[in-house]
C-alpha cells in the first residue's frame, strides 16, 4: 500500500481535492488514516448485501472509487441473476477499480462506468450504496439523487448512505473536528498535511447534518430510516423502501 504523502510538504497554491491519479495511487492509504470505522462499514455492507439481495436485481455503488463496497456486495450475493454496477466520474478511479474487480473471479458480473451519478440511470435495484459521495455533489442535486435512488429501489430493497457530518450544536461540532483531528494525528498525519486537506477540500465537500439527510431521505419515501453507524463526524445510514421481506 502507497503511503500518502500528497500534503506532506508545504504549497505555496493549494489546489481543490480532485480525484486524480495522485490521489489513486495512495487512496487506500488516505481512506484507512482519514475515515474512522471505514472498514467496519465496507464489511456491513459485505453483511446487508446477504440480508437484502434479491434474485434478478442490481447493486449499484455510486461513486465507487476503487470498488471497495462494489466488492463486497459482489462476494455476497448468492441469488441468480443479478449484477453489480460501480459509478465513478474520475477516470483514473475508474481505471483501477476495473483492474481491481479483473482481479477477483466471480460467477457475479459487474461494471464500472465512467459517468456523473446525477445522470446515471438507474432500475430494478436491491441495493444501492453512496459511501462518501453525496457530499461532494452541489446541494441543490441532493435531493433529486436520493428521490431517483428511491424509484429504483425495488420493493424491499436497502439505501446504505455513508457521509461526513456536520453537528447543528456549534460545540459538539467543534468536539468531533478535534476527535476526527486527534485520530488522523495518530495515524501519522503531521499538522501540516491535516491543514493543507482541510483546505484542499473546502470548496468540494460541503457535509449536511444528519437532521438533513434523514429529512432528506424521508421527503423521497422512504419509511425505515437508521444511523447504524457514527466514530466522531462520520457515519452510515441505511434507508429501506417499504414492501418486500425485509
Amino acid at each position: 500500500m502507497q503511503k500518502d504523502h500528497i500534503y506532506a510538504d508545504p504549497l505555496g497554491h493549494i489546489q481543490d481535492f480532485c480525484f486524480d491519479s495522485a490521489v489513486v495511487d495512495v487512496f487506500p492509504d488516505m481512506i484507512q488514516r482519514s475515515v474512522p470505522g471505514y472498514q467496519t462499514i465496507i464489511q456491513t455492507i459485505g453483511k446487508l448485501t446477504q440480508r437484502y439481495q434479491q434474485a434478478d436485481s442490481n447493486f449499484y455503488d455510486l461513486g465507487c472509487s476503487l470498488g471497495a463496497a462494489t466488492l463486497a456486495m459482489r462476494r455476497q450475493i448468492t441469488v441468480p441473476g443479478c449484477q453489480v454496477i460501480g459509478v465513478d466520474n474520475s477516470a483514473a478511479m475508474v481505471e483501477r477499480c476495473t483492474s481491481h474487480l479483473q482481479a477477483f473471479r466471480s460467477d457475479v458480473p459487474a461494471t464500472v462506468l465512467l459517468a456523473d451519478i446525477r445522470d446515471t440511470a438507474m432500475e430494478n435495484a436491491a441495493m444501492v450504496v453512496s459511501n462518501f459521495t453525496l457530499q461532494f455533489l452541489a446541494k441543490e442535486d441532493r435531493a433529486r439523487l436520493i428521490e431517483r435512488i428511491y424509484q429504483a429501489l425495488k420493493p424491499g430493497g436497502i439505501f446504505v448512505l455513508s457521509e461526513k457530518i456536520i453537528e447543528t450544536d456549534q460545540t459538539t461540532h467543534e468536539l468531533l473536528i478535534d476527535l476526527h483531528h486527534d485520530f488522523k494525528r495518530a495515524n501519522g498525519y503531521s499538522e501540516l498535511e491535516i491543514s493543507q486537506k482541510r483546505t484542499a477540500l473546502e470548496n468540494v465537500m460541503r457535509p449536511d447534518s444528519l437532521v438533513e439527510h434523514k429529512a432528506r431521505l424521508s421527503a423521497a419515501g422512504f419509511q425505515h430510516i437508521s444511523l447504524w453507524f457514527q466514530c466522531f463526524n462520520f457515519c452510515s445510514m441505511v434507508a429501506i423502501k417499504a414492501g418486500g421481506r425485509q
